[in-house]
């Protein structure tokens, strides 16, 4: 009895701290919106079929009378339920088509080779990329990250409410601009269980020399600049409060060493910083001899660890759901 006391004691203390660190990082980010979501609706454009898997453009609603283009990827002849990861995209013209495998870096097509590799996947548009036009900002939103933030909990949403896919084995993968938003989901959202972050983050102060102006423009969270002076000193936040709320979940992170967006000896930092917060093989950390960039070597160890973490048995419950 006294065991279970203290484990509770040690729960509470931990939702606590989290609690806070949530809030401090909507002081940056703005608000989550409060209330419940209404069920999420898709609307199927066309589909692709492939050897391996059909590839659906779609939509699906959001908050706000909004809703958000996307890629899903569902493989053929795999036992449903199945595993399901959202997959986004770095800050490119092509958006969702990135990761889907529709533009010219093949180190980036990972929600096609993870559908090859037996997941359902879906690569939505962040805003202002692809074909997503919404301006978060006239429906009231203080950040782009946080409108990104509502769009994949949605995701998350839409996924859960697929009957191929197993609701208990989500994940997260991104590269930069989505290497971030891929942690700043996990974050908010405890359903996503293992994360990848590539080219993702470094601490505020060693981004750039501690000169935040890619962090503050409209495309991110216009209050770095508005409050907190573009100045690492006076940030409520940084990427080892990010971590702490994760752990325990496992994540993977590729940090090159040669990244010149986010410099390594940063993310070295917040690593030394967060480890102890993870168990045993949660927290894996590469350090690939390359620029910025998701190399094959470092991404095909990257889906081992997503195997290891979503590939447990299926979840009993969603076997034989209508």
């Amino acid at each position: 009895m006294r065991i279970l006391v203290l484990c509770s004691a040690l729960l509470s203390a931990w939702g606590a701290d989290r609690a806070e660190l949530l809030a401090a990082m909507e002081k940056a980010m703005g608000p989550l919106p409060a209330g419940n979501r209404e069920p999420v609706q898709m609307a199927r454009h066309e589909t692709v079929q492939s050897i391996n898997y059909s590839r659906s453009l779609i939509t699906y609603t959001t908050v706000d009378n909004d809703s958000v283009p996307a890629y899903l990827f569902i493989p053929h002849s795999k036992p449903s339920p199945l595993p399901a990861i959202v997959c986004l995209h770095q800050t490119t013209k092509l958006g969702k088509g990135e990761p889907a495998g529709l533009g010219p870096k093949l180190n980036l097509h990972y929600a096609k080779e993870l559908a090859q590799r037996g997941y359902i996947t879906l690569a939505p548009d962040y805003p202002g990329c692809g074909d997503n036009r919404t301006d978060p900002y006239a429906l009231g939103y203080a950040s782009a990250t946080m409108k990104g933030i509502v769009n994949h909990k949605q995701a998350v949403d839409l996924l859960q409410s697929m009957p191929e896919v197993d609701p208990d084995r989500i994940g997260v993968i991104g590269h930069s601009l989505g290497g971030h938003n891929a942690l700043f989901l996990t974050t908010f959202e405890q359903r996503i269980k293992a994360a990848v972050t590539s080219c993702g983050f470094t601490s505020f102060a060693k981004y750039y020399g501690g000169r935040l102006d890619g962090w503050s423009h409209k495309g991110y969270m216009p209050r770095i600049a508005e409050l907190f002076h573009k100045s690492p000193l006076h940030l409520p936040f940084d990427f080892t409060d990010v971590f702490r709320a994760i752990a325990p979940r496992p994540v993977f992170i590729n940090a090159p060493l040669h990244d010149s967006n986010f410099e390594v000896s940063g993310v070295q930092d917040c690593v030394r910083a967060v480890m102890p917060a993870f168990g045993e093989g949660r927290l894996i950390v590469e350090y690939p001899d390359d620029g910025h960039d998701f190399p094959v070597a470092v991404r095909e160890r990257a889906y081992e660890f997503l195997d290891k973490w979503l590939k447990a048995p299926p979840n009993p419950r969603r076997v034989g759901r209508p």
